[in-house]
């Protein structure tokens, strides 16, 4: 089937919080771009991505701005709307070139300017739904908006996001992310290290603090990984998080492969502390994290639209604990690549539980599932459907020209 699908030129229009490239720390919708456009370059299509200038992308690059934000929360400056109107402007001028067939957003802000009217795209727009629509009043007002005619298409990443945004116009069909599971060590049970694992960004909606009592029910120990962003609220829960913490070792150095785990995990392991905060470690790192947790704990209190923490922990072998919220029950097999409860006191139980689980069926299921191929495919097969009722359409109406909102 993949053989039978035309050639595309796909211009990503990326996120400017930080890079795109492999080795992040935190940056879930960089990933995603990054993953995206390996996927299509290895089916064979051309991917090309506006990004800055540090980023490291496997298709094509196309460099707007010199550097990316860095901080993945910071204030709108005037300099950072500058920045991204000239990202906006300088990437709809690559699509006028005629060799772009498509271009995919990743940012609800560069749309914002679209329909603000300060941009007309030459080609249609596909645009990834990130972020659940109450973090964005902008959505209300496309709905409003938007006609069925228009070259505007909308993805959503999980079933739980598409009910969210319930009666928004062009909303395609659900795309869940994908990863490249070949990139991730894979570790059997019987290799594990006797702790638990929560990596996110530290914010009272990724739960640390009940990852935190769930370790203390269970006489556990626990390995918290995350940024604090820019955010009083974030700073704010970390503070009294803090009173709950045994040691921080927050390791600035470039740590990899071997020395990183004899230099950093081993002696954090070989330690007498049970809550341990290791701040925000690369794309390296965390999968060590991952390869020799027990279980990876995801005590979300928010409707989480994805959740790649979950299909990286299960590609490592690491079952998940998480609650029923958001996009979990569509990603975590309940029982077989994880517990999916409704409770601290499940969670606790389910903490001795996580034996009875299979490291292999974990993995298998994110490369049946989840992978980048996968993804790009589902991407690929979109794009060629829009592509080709546009023709038709213009063939069946030919004073139709140019696209609009």
């Amino acid at each position: 089937m993949l053989n039978t699908r035309k050639t595309m030129a796909v211009l990503h229009v990326a996120t400017l919080n930080r890079p795109i490239r492999n080795d992040l720390g935190y940056g879930p919708i960089e990933t995603v771009v990054y993953n995206l456009d390996k996927g299509l370059h290895e089916l064979g299509h051309r991917s090309i991505v506006a990004c800055s200038g540090d980023s490291q992308v496997v298709g094509e690059q196309f460099n707007t701005i010199e550097k990316s934000f860095a901080e993945y929360c910071t204030d709108h400056t005037l300099v950072k709307q500058e920045q991204m109107l000239r990202h906006l402007v300088m990437s709809l001028q690559r699509a006028k070139m005629g060799d772009i067939d498509v271009i995919h957003l990743h940012d609800a802000d560069m749309v914002e300017y679209m329909f603000k009217g300060v941009c007309h795209s030459p080609v249609p727009i596909v645009m990834t739904l990130h972020v659940p629509a109450a973090d964005h009043r902008g959505f209300t007002r496309w709905n409003e908006t938007l006609m069925a005619s228009s070259s505007a298409y909308f993805v959503p990443i999980s079933e739980f996001q598409r009910s969210q945004h319930q009666g928004l116009v062009n909303g395609q069909k659900v795309i869940h992310h994908g990863i490249d599971v070949e990139d991730y060590p894979f570790n059997s049970h019987s290799s594990k290290h006797d702790y638990l694992f929560s990596i996110g960004r530290i914010t009272p909606d990724k739960g640390q603090d009940i990852a935190i009592e769930i370790a203390k029910k269970t006489n556990s120990r626990l390995i918290l990984a995350g940024n604090v962003q820019n955010k009083d609220k974030d700073r704010e829960f970390f503070k009294k998080l803090k009173y709950s913490i045994d040691l921080v070792a927050d390791m600035n150095q470039p740590f990899t492969g071997n020395d990183y785990y004899e230099d950093v995990i081993k002696p954090i392991l070989d330690s007498d502390k049970q809550i341990i905060y290791i701040g925000e470690v690369d794309s390296v790192q965390k999968k060590m994290w991952y390869q020799h947790a027990r279980a990876t704990v995801f005590p979300i209190q928010w409707g989480e639209p994805f959740g790649l923490v979950l299909i990286e922990s299960m590609a490592c072998g690491t079952p998940v604990l998480a609650f029923d919220k958001g996009s979990v029950p569509e990603i975590v097999i309940h029982g077989k690549t994880g517990f999916v409860v409704d409770s601290i006191e499940h969670m606790a139980e389910a903490v001795k539980a996580i034996h009875l689980l299979d490291s292999s069926d974990c993995r298998q299921h994110v490369k049946d599932h989840f992978s980048i191929t996968s993804m790009a495919g589902k991407y690929s097969d979109l794009y060629q459907w829009i592509v080709d009722e546009r023709t038709l359409c213009q063939k069946t109406f030919p004073s139709v020209t140019g696209l609009s909102f």
